[in-house]
């Protein structure tokens, strides 16, 4: 029988894009409207900043997400081409460094130069890429899946805020967007502590904090400052 193991590590990618893209939808989205209505604006002129909020910052997260990885994948696709290169000019020199690795990870000299010498006819720069650089298939970065997994939770997580502004009644939106928000955050923080083997109840905490701060911040400054539209 094969035997099949999943580690979280294959998941941390598109784990960490996807929950800080739904957190920041379901924070900034609602931290504005709640702001928007403490500063006493009717209610066409919440749901218009919310909505604009979503687009906003859906772009923001896949921008930003976009530009990080792809920074992420140059540095990696140069660190590949030197070691390419150094392969098909000193492979001799290559096979001992790979060799020296192995034997400060226990091997004997003459098996780490044996296993040297097998996983380099193999595939060189594979072998290379994963000893020395730490690169490998799990970890490989991906600007364009990073990009729209952003893109796509945080509109997800933005999208519950705009809802309630549109079928809440004003008199207790900021109440119920405040209940809603921090629900769904703890819901959320809790997924992603448990998909990565973290304690629920602290992952689940963090975020309802932060959130509530950034919601408690936004409504002060709207009731301090806003003026109504």
């Amino acid at each position: 029988m094969r035997h099949v193991e999943r580690h979280r590590t294959e998941r941390i990618g598109w784990l960490r894009a996807a929950v800080l893209g739904a957190n920041d939808g379901l924070i900034s989205t609602a931290s504005l409207a709640i702001g928007v209505v403490a500063a006493g604006t009717a209610r066409a002129e919440v749901i218009l900043a919310a909505t604009a909020g979503l687009v906003a910052g859906a772009m923001s997260m896949a921008a930003g997400e976009y530009v990080s990885v792809s920074s992420q994948a140059d540095t990696e696709r140069a660190d590949l081409a030197r070691e390419r290169a150094e392969l098909a000019r000193e492979p001799a020199a290559e096979h001992v460094e790979l060799a020296g690795i192995y034997v400060r990870r226990g091997l004997t000299p003459a098996l780490a130069d044996e296993v040297a010498r097998q996983l380099m006819a193999k595939d060189a720069l594979a072998v290379h890429a994963r000893e020395e650089l730490g690169l490998s298939a799990m970890t490989t970065a991906r600007p364009l899946q990073a990009a729209l997994a952003s893109a796509l939770t945080f509109s997800a997580g933005a999208a519950v805020p705009v809802v309630l502004c549109a079928v809440i009644p004003m008199a207790v939106l900021s109440t119920a967007m405040t209940v809603a928000t921090l629900v769904l955050l703890a819901v959320l923080g809790g997924i992603a502590a448990r998909l990565g083997g973290a304690s629920v109840m602290r992952g689940a905490f963090r975020v309802v904090f932060w959130g509530a701060l950034a919601m408690a911040l936004t409504a002060l400054v709207g009731r301090l400052f806003g003026t109504t539209v």
